[in-house]
């Protein structure tokens, strides 16, 4: 007969064998059907293209669709509060800009979800330029030419952006901040009724991604102009337009970025997974001459680099919302 101590060391044993065939079987099983990426912007923005995009072949790589799930509300508040609440398993992503991550977060004391706790980032996919633009009939053409304009009359021009708090509304005040000029800002409830009233020449100026406003730049007849590009480096579908940095105001970058991210607790093997799967994804030639081609720029980081832009990022947002006095109404 086995000795006690004997018997727990061969059942021991057996329990390993018996589970030797299923270690690692959450990346070998995984996944086992469609992924659901969470967009929370309505279709059509710049966000909903680029998840589109990388969906389809993130989906390829993975071996099971990605499908869109847009759930637009409340500044990205209600599809990141919906990620961050799922179950960790893999199966439920999020794909958003730095509204969801640090300028939300700058602005309410109050969200239901943390944007460093309720996250693990699987990458960033795209880099969303912004550019400060002007109604055609407006006499100015670049940024040295408004800022002599606002300085004769300090309190004759508005600017326009897609929304109160959003990356649009942070970069205009960045930049009055960096000239030492300052516009009334005028928030629109998106950027389609922004750019109406530019092109109508309701108001001077508006800052916008460059995706919103290329249709209207090579339209027939433009009744919009670009000034400048708030980004580190010119836009691919811009060349021709200059960078605050190159009007004179080296180091400034202000514009937006895109990342995917899952719920926080997804096991290290799925996510290990996810984040090849990405990055493989991101260096096919496609995925890349597409988001140009919409105005996006291709911009691939790993989880631990949009981790680290995150929480460096953020307190940086909070100085300029409280001192811009950049409030949520």
């Amino acid at each position: 007969m086995m000795k006690p101590r004997y018997e727990k060391r061969f059942l021991l044993a057996m329990a390993l064998v018996l589970l030797a065939p299923w270690a690692g079987v959450h990346a070998q099983g995984y996944p086992s059907k469609p992924v659901q990426l969470v967009i929370p912007f309505p279709p059509g923005g710049a966000t909903d293209i680029a998840g589109r995009l990388v969906a389809k072949k993130l989906g390829e790589r993975l071996g099971q669709p990605v499908v869109i799930d847009n759930r637009p509300g409340a500044g990205t508040v209600v599809g990141a509060a919906f990620v961050a609440k799922a179950a960790p398993d893999g199966y439920t992503l999020l794909i958003s800009s730095g509204s969801t991550f640090t300028v939300n977060p700058a602005l309410m004391p109050k969200l239901p979800y943390d944007p460093i706790k309720s996250f693990e980032p699987v990458g960033m996919v795209a880099r969303v330029p912004l550019v400060l633009l002007a109604n055609v009939d407006v006499p100015i053409n670049d940024l040295k030419q408004l800022i002599t304009a606002v300085r004769a009359a300090p309190d004759k021009y508005m600017y326009g952006s897609f929304g109160n708090g959003t990356t649009g509304h942070f970069a205009g005040e960045m930049l009055w901040s960096t000239t030492g000029i300052k516009l009334q800002h005028i928030a629109y409830k998106g950027s389609a009724p922004a750019m109406n009233d530019l092109m109508a020449g309701q108001i001077p100026f508006t800052i916008d991604t460059v995706a919103a406003a290329l249709p209207q730049l090579k339209a027939a007849k433009p009744r919009i102009k670009a000034i400048a590009v708030t980004g580190e480096s010119r836009a691919t579908q811009m060349p021709t337009v200059a960078t605050v940095a190159e009007s004179g105001f080296k180091g400034f970058s202000a514009d937006s970025w895109l990342a995917i991210a899952t719920p926080k607790g997804v096991p290290a093997d799925v996510k290990a997974k996810l984040q090849k799967a990405l990055a493989d994804t991101m260096k096919d030639p496609e995925i890349r001459e597409k988001l140009v081609a919409n105005g996006l720029e291709s911009a691939w980081e790993p989880a631990a680099a949009v981790a680290a832009r995150i929480e460096n990022e953020l307190p940086r947002m909070r100085v300029i919302a409280l001192r811009s006095n950049i409030r949520i109404d």
